[in-house]
């Protein structure tokens, strides 16, 4: 991924945000034409540090075995997990001199690994339950999964699970920097005032970035 030095980030705490906050990644993985693209939850793995750098921690994931994808994976095949976080359109209307362009405020984040295939039942099992638990956790209504683990092991024949082992990490947030202060006061508002609600997401990682009035907040990564 091309990250331009001032949408670069280096703090992991960001990293995790939207590892942690926004699961369902796009793996990746070359083909014979064309890379290999799915959509499936992809996790760090229970018993790896819940902070720090991502590079080195061991992420699990899962996707259907009918899918062609699973079946052209082998161990040690190289693959990338893209995180999406919050993103919005910016109009040129919030700002205050023309000309302008139009664009889209949004934050990424990539790991990169290998993977290696999980052949034991249990222990896919063991993905499949941690993995719906951990969502739950965080997303969730208090489900008790524990009625449902005889559902689990009749419909874990058809899933395949994978570790990755993060090799590194690319992200980039875009978050209006290049901008002056009261030009990104200006962008956060008109994302805050979506009567939608869709802006409220980028909104606030900007806020929270300090991307607001002041030209930075204690712990402002940038």
């Amino acid at each position: 991924m091309f990250v331009p030095s001032h949408y670069r980030i280096s703090d992991d705490r960001w990293h995790r945000r939207i590892v942690d906050g926004h699961p369902l990644a796009t793996f990746t993985t070359n083909g014979p034409a064309m890379p290999w693209a799915s959509r499936i939850p992809a996790l760090v793995a229970p018993g790896q540090p819940d902070s720090g750098p991502l590079t080195g921690t061991e992420m699990f994931g899962h996707l259907n075995r009918a899918n062609p994808h699973w079946k052209s994976l082998a161990d040690g095949t190289h693959a990338r997990l893209m995180f999406d976080g919050p993103g919005g359109f910016v109009t040129p209307a919030v700002y205050p001199s023309e000309p302008s362009s139009p664009t889209w405020n949004f934050a990424a984040v990539h790991v990169c690994g290998r993977i290696r295939l999980i052949h034991d039942t249990e222990e896919t099992l063991q993905v499949v339950r941690w993995t719906a638990e951990r969502l739950e956790d965080r997303f969730g209504a208090g489900w008790d999964q524990a009625s449902s683990v005889g559902y689990f092991r009749r419909i874990v024949p058809g899933v395949g699970a994978f570790r990755l082992t993060v090799d590194s990490v690319e992200a980039l947030f875009k978050l209006s920097q290049e901008k002056p202060a009261d030009v990104r006061e200006s962008v956060i508002r008109h994302y805050e005032a979506d009567e939608t609600g869709a802006g409220r997401p980028i909104a606030h990682l900007m806020r929270e970035a300090g991307m607001g009035d002041a030209d930075g907040s204690p712990g402002c990564p940038f």
